[in-house]
């Protein structure tokens, strides 16, 4: 007897053989039916060996409680002690399967199908597999039998007889017999629905690739067709009836539970098309109305059962329409979608614990591995596989992947199927989550044979596991590339130059030729820039082929990098800073405006990274202003400081232009900007301030040089249109007046030659050719336009708006602002326009009248001709200029009673007129859209062609490129028109009831 307070040596015994409550494991031990065997430490061994001793115990207690008489329960106990492959096997599968168990007590002579260890028993297949399920004639005999058969499948697997891949192949094996056996069963309870027709099933999925899981949809196609005589469709009403009754037979609960589900959803049309076609039904759809995914799902495609000679014709038939699929327009980035769009739809709070479809999870690794075969089999038949692994180990040997990528992707999808099949194997449920609970953890972790703290270290494996899979899944299909053009390590075969083309065109390129050589020049030597490289770029090629030219990209990429190359900060920034070189990419491959800006001064690339020196968030006027009124400062002449200045300008035109890009395409840690107004916004803020800033500092350094400290007359600069709406784009001019007033005892005429001088030198420093890009001035807005004084006084302003003021003048007035030069006459300015844009009395029906004569002169007359009118961004129907226009003539009929009104921003001005009641709700939400749009339109096409433009490019990969800024993916331009049509189309509906009514 044991002493008070003092803990048995049984007690002792469990803890140290893996129990976790001993204190119920003893009580078990003590009870009647280990009786024969509580002594017995072959046992106590076995037991601890499991997964879970304390689940083994308990469910061996069951088993022997279910045996029908001491007879039974002693030959069980017997064959136990004695039998160490049944003991393995028996408590192996009691220790990692609770539902197994249940099975087992439910039906208590089944343990007796582990007690074989033939040859034969090792490595079971579809024959082994039927003659098991033979004798099942109604769908709840079937369920015993299949439990049965599956029960020797996890008894060879927990015991390591098979390996993953091996257990994987028979349970689809096991799949096959059973739908074989649940069509017979169909078969026998209608056979005049068998004599009209002939059925084939294919599996699709993991069962047709012969890597099933435990607990999983298998998935299915059906292919019908008339048996002999029969008509066709009586034969097809009678496939069906069969294929639905044959899933019924594996799906639907019953007193032993189901079987799996048969998930036909793969067919043509899916959910919405018929269960079963005909061949040339099928051969039909796919030639016509097939999208890239489905071909990819085709590659799993295996007649399973049914007439074995109708699925030998369905594969034969479609086979060659799979390998062409990598022909298709947009291949990749369609494949790639898919993925994304897998990855979105899981649930946030799963994401961490997805196995199958988180980042890093085994469907990595399959799309991965789907790609390349895709690409690379229609010419290479030795990867006409649908298992992953045999697929993987083709690709190695044909040169498609490098073959320690491959032996390390390997290693990581069979350590995360082995994971997934233990999970299910537990409850068999179908589930792709890592549990959370500590014991189901160390279960888990102990039946993968981690023994030593199995919690800590099976998650430590799963997360450097997933972590290859994430480096190499994008990788896998890169770097081949590099190989191909660099020196190989001995041993490693190399991706044929045919095989390199091939992928290239595949990816997107459209002169693989030109981006071999690019990749040579890029990645071969024995530089540290080389090595670097070699390790950036199949990262950056998989960010430039998510664009709509990746051939710009990599030619991009290689200008910077050979004018960077040798710069130690560049090849730090990308290889240490996380959001650099996917930036880089990004932009590389966005257009040509912001490569253009770059190349002229390849060292703002460090702009893109994220420590001291990066950052993409425009910077303010007043810091701008500082910087380059501090370098004219600086400099030694008129000319340097202008140059400085424009500098200046160039190099934040490329922030903002490179924020834009980023902020629109997304990265991986961040994605696609969702508030497209805020971007558009962002950029008019930035490059009106950059502008303004840029004249400040031409203004201080042209009167510095021809005066000194002081100009004989007060200067300011008067922003209008864009400008001063605080709306300019990366192509718009610099719409100003020009306004002076002489300083005391400075005659008029001295003041007058001095601002005019002011401006004359101005206007060429700005536009004086050089690696900078000019900054047009332009003052056709000013009194009598191009006929007027180009710089007028104070007084002069306001005798010409006294007396001869037009409407137009008044409208255009109501964007000026103060941008530069003497900040209280340009107070004064504005304080002297102010009752010229906002009217006390509104404005009268003939001034009404005349806007209205002005606007549809303007549509008629400076639409470009040829150009369609609907998709002009700033003329068309439901454009920037109806858009501003309806605004402004409200700005002008209620700014001055309505204070919302009084700005020169178009948003704002809109959402005060909403606020005030004067337009609807619904109204403004659509116009808003509609300019936002359009503005997104034109910065779109000046960051895509490198020069304004006001309507979409004609160019197909221009046209692309616009569209993957506007968020439409690779391939669907025609979306993106239609989107503009229809937003501009209300907008212009509006405009109707708004601006003519």
């Amino acid at each position: 007897m044991t002493a008070p307070g003092r803990r048995s040596s049984t007690f002792t015994r469990l803890l140290r053989h893996g129990f976790t409550d001993p204190s119920a494991a003893e009580r078990l031990l003590d009870g009647i039916e280990l009786t024969p065997v509580r002594n017995d430490p072959v046992l106590l061994e076995a037991l601890g060996a499991t997964a879970d001793p304390d689940l083994a115990l308990h469910g061996l207690v069951r088993l022997l409680e279910a045996q029908p008489d001491p007879t039974a329960r002693q030959e069980l106990l017997d064959t136990l002690i004695a039998a160490k492959p049944l003991r393995d096997r028996l408590l192996g599968v009691l220790g990692a399967s609770e539902a197994l168990a249940d099975h087992l007590a439910r039906h208590a002579g089944d343990w007796q199908a582990l007690v074989t260890y033939e040859p034969r028993d090792l490595h079971r297949g579809v024959a082994e597999f039927e003659q098991g399920l033979a004798g099942a004639t109604d769908p709840v005999s079937l369920r015993v039998a299949y439990r049965r058969c599956l029960l020797s499948i996890a008894a060879r697997d927990v015991c390591g007889t098979i390996d993953v891949a091996e257990t994987a192949a028979e349970l689809a094996d096991l799949a096959t017999a059973t739908l074989r056996a649940a069509l017979r069963l169909a078969e026998e309870d209608a056979p005049e629905d068998a004599a009209l027709c002939r059925l084939a099933v294919i599996a699709m999925g993991k069962c047709g690739g012969h890597e099933l899981n435990y607990v999983s949809d298998v998935d299915v196609i059906f292919v019908g067709e008339p048996a002999s005589e029969a008509d066709e469709t009586k034969a097809l009403r009678a496939a069906t009836g069969l294929a639905s009754h044959m899933m019924r037979i594996c799906s639907e609960t019953t007193v032993e539970g189901s079987i799996w589900p048969v998930d036909a959803n793969l067919r043509p049309e899916g959910r919405n098309g018929p269960l079963v076609r005909t061949l040339s039904s099928h051969l039909a759809y796919y030639q016509r109305w097939a999208k890239t995914w489905e071909f990819q799902a085709l590659l799993k495609a295996r007649p399973v059962a049914g007439d074995p000679a109708l699925g030998g014709e369905y594969v034969a038939a479609l086979q060659p329409l799979v390998w062409q699929a990598a022909e298709r327009e947009n291949f990749v980035a369609d494949v790639q979608k898919m993925r994304r769009r897998v990855v979105e739809n899981i649930p946030v709070a799963e994401v961490d614990r997805q196995l199958k479809l988180g980042p890093g999870g085994l469907r990595d690794v399959e799309f991965a591995v789907q790609l390349l075969q895709l690409v690379h089999g229609r010419a290479d038949t030795s990867l006409h596989s649908g298992t992953t692994l045999d697929a993987l180990k083709a690709l190695a040997a044909g040169g498609y992947v490098g073959r320690v990528d491959a032996a390390q992707l390997d290693e990581a999808y069979r350590f995360l199927r082995s994971m997934e099949h233990r999970i299910q194997l537990h409850r068999l449920r179908r589930t792709h989550l890592v549990p959370e609970e500590e014991a189901d953890l160390r279960r888990l972790g102990r039946s993968l044979g981690l023994r030593n703290d199995p919690v800590s270290g099976l998650l430590r494996e799963w997360r450097r596991h997933a972590a290859v899979v994430r480096r190499l899944h994008e990788k896998l299909f890169y770097r081949p590339l590099l190989d191909a053009v660099a020196q190989l390590a001995p041993g490693e075969t190399r991706l044929r130059p045919d095989a390199a083309r091939e992928r290239l065109v595949a990816l997107g390129y459209a002169d693989p030729a030109a981006a071999l050589r690019h990749l040579e020049a890029l990645a071969s030597g024995v530089t540290r820039k080389a090595a670097i490289q070699r390790t950036l770029l199949p990262v950056l090629l998989g960010w430039f082929a998510d664009s709509a030219d990746p051939d710009a990209g990599l030619l991009n990429f290689r200008k910077v990098s050979d004018a960077l190359g040798k710069t130690p900060w560049y090849l730090r920034l990308l290889r240490d800073e996380g959001a650099a070189a996917e930036n880089l990419a990004r932009v590389l491959s966005a257009g040509r405006l912001a490569p253009d800006l770059l190349m002229r001064a390849p060292e703002a690339v460090a702009l893109l990274g994220d420590g001291d020196a990066g950052g993409l968030a425009p910077r303010g006027r007043a810091q701008l202003e500082q910087e380059v009124l501090a370098a004219v400062r600086r400099a030694d002449g008129v000319e340097q400081a202008v140059t400085a200045a424009r500098g200046m300008r160039r190099r934040e035109l490329f922030r903002t232009a490179a924020g834009d890009i980023v902020g629109s395409y997304g990265t991986e840690a961040q994605p696609a900007e969702a508030d497209q107004g805020a971007l558009v916004d962002r950029v008019g803020a930035a490059v009106s301030d950059l502008t303004a800033a840029t004249l400040a500092g031409t203004l201080r350094a042209v009167v510095r040089e021809g005066w000194g400290d002081t100009l004989p007359t007060r200067f300011a600069i008067i922003g209008m249109g864009r400008f001063g709406g605080h709306e300019l784009g990366y192509g718009s001019d610099a719409d100003v007046l020009f306004v002076h007033e002489p300083r005391d005892g400075v005659d008029e005429r001295e003041a007058a030659d001095a601002a005019n001088k002011v401006v004359a030198e101005m206007r060429r420093l700005l536009q004086v050719p050089s690696a900078d890009p000019p900054l047009i001035i332009d003052a056709g807005l000013r009194p009598e336009g191009k006929s007027g004084p180009l710089v007028r006084t104070l007084k002069s302003y306001e005798a010409y708006y006294r007396r001869w003021s037009l409407a137009w003048e008044s409208h255009a007035l109501l964007r000026a602002e103060f941008v530069a030069g003497d900040e209280d006459l340009g107070r004064r300015f504005t304080e002297l326009v102010d009752p010229l844009r906002y009217p006390a009395q509104g404005l009268s029906e003939e001034a009404v009248r005349e806007i209205r004569r002005l606007k549809a002169r303007m549509e008629s007359e400076r639409l470009p001709r040829g150009a369609d009118p609907k998709l002009h961004a700033k003329l068309g129907p439901g454009g920037l200029s109806d858009v501003e226009w309806t605004v402004q003539l409200t700005q002008l009929r209620h700014g001055h009673a309505e204070a919302g009104l009084r700005t020169t921003r178009t948003r704002q001005a809109l959402a005060a007129a909403c606020e005030a009641g004067l337009v609807s709700e619904e109204n403004a939400a659509t116009l808003d859209e509609a300019w936002v749009l359009a503005t997104r339109v034109r910065n779109a096409v000046m960051l895509v062609r490198g020069r304004a433009g006001d309507t979409f490019p004609t160019d197909p990969r221009e046209l692309a490129a616009v569209g993957r800024y506007l968020g439409h993916g690779t391939g669907h331009a025609g979306d993106m028109l239609d989107e503009y049509r229809r937003t501009a189309r209300r907008a212009r509906t509006v405009v109707e009831e708004l601006f003519y009514a």
